[in-house]
């Protein structure tokens, strides 16, 4: 009888240079019996390509979660540890437990489990890919229903990166509640 395959879990974050919104995470482990074809890098893919591709992922994969961290943690403990922390908490919510974590970049959260930090995993390994996939759509989609609550800044546009649009609309609207008091743009406009 085969051995059964390694469970490996991809982890990748979407969310660390906005000025609004939270750093999101996806943790996934896919089914090395049921290849996902033209998994990459989020970044690299159209939207609709994105989102096209996140249903295959969610109807393959052996298990998937998600994982976040709020502008007020973000603000308390600086956008590293808030991105590490949603890591662990994607991790931590999978429903199958991974032999072993592969994440983007090169720092890794706080896991019992092996783990392995790999810059531009996300466009090197497929199954960081597919947690990077997962992480941008719920993201994106989050940043959308902002931009329909706080009409005027651009939010489904420019995701709250610090975009010229989003710069102008904070300088004539003010700042909301998803704003990062933290980050100098939006510290700068504190009273």
């Amino acid at each position: 009888m085969p051995a059964a395959p390694e469970l490996i879990a991809g982890i990748d974050e979407v969310g660390r240079g906005p000025l609004a919104g939270p750093v999101v995470t996806a943790a996934v482990i896919l089914d090395a019996r049921r290849p996902i074809a033209g998994l990459a890098d989020s970044k690299t893919l159209t939207p609709a390509r994105r989102e096209a591709l996140a249903e295959v992922i969610c109807s393959r994969a052996l298990a998937y979660a998600y994982g976040r961290a709020e502008v007020e943690e973000i603000d308390r403990i600086n956008i590293l540890q808030a991105t590490l922390l949603a890591m662990q908490r994607a991790l931590e919510a999978l429903p199958l437990r991974p032999d072993r974590v592969m994440v983007d970049g090169n720092r890794s959260p706080v896991t019992h489990l092996p783990v392995m930090a790999i810059p531009r995993g996300d466009s090197l390994i497929p199954v960081i890919s597919a947690a990077s996939i997962l992480a941008k759509v719920a993201r994106d989609r989050e940043m959308q229903a902002y931009d329909r609550l706080y009409p005027g800044y651009g939010l489904a546009q420019h995701k709250g990166y610090p975009t010229r649009m989003h710069l102008e609309a904070l300088q004539r609207l003010g700042l909301l509640p998803i704003h990062r008091r933290s980050f100098a743009p939006v510290r700068r406009l504190l009273p």
